[in-house]
């Protein structure tokens, strides 16, 4: 279950309905922001007659984001999820119910996010939780984004969070005005545009050819997140001092969203392979020339618990710099033109994969179980994945000689390409780095698994003697060709802009 922010992180207000359910002024906690994002606290805070303190992701009651999420703090309870009870969103103006969260109801578990359709163009409906729960508080996570400058009243229904026994209710105006031009800011704690990265994204105006910028203030954001193919040029930046300062997370899965998904995906680059498998990543691209740096990206779907990606970029021109990917299984997925430096990224099965180019520079690849580092699966008329000047470290628990430098079936994928060039190795790789699925090396004549100067960790010469008969070694002059980014990504060097 995705991770709530502590209910201390962040207070704010709303203004309580008079009625049986609410009668003053409450405060709420914020859901996505860590212990140390900073907030100002509401003037004046009471509890409902309830006794439970209700909100929204804002200082004020009156200037709210249209993408907040609705808070409920139980004091002294640890309230979990109910399986009934209903979230009522009424615009007061008109009376029109603007949302409605039915935990009763299948349909509730459900939501467009960014705009993303399947093969057909119809809207893709997404599985997601309307309501998270950390600690004392609980998140409800409407369908849609609210309007501007209307009033809402809120009234949670008993069941929605078993502590609740009875009704409670609040309102809270929507800013009047919201942010035009090229730069816009998100904050958890409601100082800023939006609340939400993705609340941000479907601000961006569709078709431009004009560079956008999201910029992320410090928290943990509790969210799915899809960038559509009409918003390219958009960079999402974190703001903190490092990148895990700012962390956008969500335990999206093949499970949870690609094994029994209603809608085939767009844009595959192996049709018939990729049917489903574009549903499952916790941020996902879809628009070239996009660029993330200085946030971390976790998918929290616990081990085991499927294929899972943290980044999955199915567009050209992708560059993640300084980023931390999080996740077990798929970690990274590209499918075109990639560049990563200066990262992190940590799995355990094929947590580097795709059928795109990629160089992945002057980063650190951690292996947190046995498994393989890539699954590449480039054609013949694209380089693969060529990692420069990394370090492939791994958990303390990660028996040694238990993961491979890569995998593939040669027999479905015969011009897999991985480069490994003067890339320091712990003891967890296999001495013969290199796995065939289904296969020997008699059926991998088109296979490209090469290194050059790889070492220990210590920076020692590494005795590669016992590789994959197939595999082989570079020699200095193709591994100064393949360490140029002009060559792996097909003439684009991501460095100059």
């Amino acid at each position: 279950m995705p991770r709530l922010a502590t209910a201390a992180a962040l207070t704010a207000a709303v203004l309580a309905t008079a009625g049986p359910a609410a009668t003053s002024l409450a405060a709420a906690t914020a859901a996505t922001a860590p212990a140390s994002a900073s907030a100002a606290p509401a003037s004046s805070a009471h509890l409902t007659d309830a006794g439970v303190r209700v909100g929204v992701q804002s200082p004020s009651a009156r200037d709210v984001c249209p993408d907040t999420a609705l808070i409920l703090t139980v004091p002294g309870t640890t309230p979990a999820v109910g399986g009934t009870g209903t979230v009522t969103v009424t615009d007061t103006a008109t009376g029109e119910v603007a949302d409605r969260v039915d935990l009763a109801d299948p349909a509730s578990y459900q939501r467009t996010i960014g705009g993303a359709v399947n093969a057909d163009g119809t809207a893709h409906e997404f599985s997601y939780h309307p309501v998270t729960v950390d600690g004392d508080t609980a998140a409800i996570h409407l369908h849609r984004t609210l309007a501007e400058g209307h009033r809402y009243r809120v009234t949670v229904g008993p069941g929605v969070v078993t502590a609740l026994t009875a009704p409670v209710s609040w309102s809270f105006r929507v800013r009047s005005r919201l942010p035009v031009g090229r730069t816009l800011t998100v904050d958890a704690a409601g100082h800023a545009d939006y609340c939400t990265v993705q609340g941000a994204i479907d601000a961006v105006p569709a078709g431009t050819a004009v560079p956008h910028t999201i910029r992320v203030r410090p928290g943990t954001y509790t969210e799915l997140d899809w960038v559509p193919a009409g918003k390219p040029h958009l960079t999402v930046e974190g703001t903190g001092r490092d990148p895990g300062a700012t962390v956008l997370e969500y335990d999206n899965n093949n499970t949870f969203n690609s094994a029994h998904a209603v809608g085939i995906c767009p844009r595959q680059r192996i049709p018939g392979h990729d049917d489903n498998n574009c549903w499952r990543g916790s941020f996902n691209v879809e628009a070239d020339d996009f660029r993330l740096h200085d946030l971390t990206l976790h998918n929290t779907t616990a081990y085991g618990g499927s294929q899972a990606e943290a980044f999955r970029g199915n567009a050209d021109r992708i560059v993640l710099d300084r980023v931390r990917l999080l996740s077990y299984q798929d970690t990274l997925r590209l499918q075109g033109r990639g560049f990563v430096t200066d990262s992190y990224i940590e799995g355990d099965v094929d947590f580097t994969w795709g059928v795109g180019s990629a160089l992945i520079q002057d980063s650190e690849l951690r292996s947190l179980h046995a498994g393989y580092v890539t699954q590449v699966r480039n054609d013949a008329t694209h380089p693969g994945y060529v990692f420069l000047r990394d370090r492939l470290t791994a958990a303390d628990t990660v028996p040694a000689g238990s993961v491979y430098l890569g995998r593939i079936d040669p027999t479905v994928y015969p011009y897999s390409q991985v480069l490994f060039i003067d890339t320091a190795m712990g003891p967890h790789i296999a001495p013969a780095g290199w796995k065939l699925d289904h296969a020997d090396c008699s059926q991998a004549s088109d296979l490209r698994f090469l290194e050059y100067g790889s070492t220990d960790l210590d920076g020692a010469p590494l005795d590669t003697a016992a590789r994959l008969s197939c595999s082989g070694r570079l020699t200095s002059g193709q591994a100064a060709l393949w360490s140029d980014p002009r060559t792996v990504l097909s003439g684009w060097d991501p460095e100059r802009r």
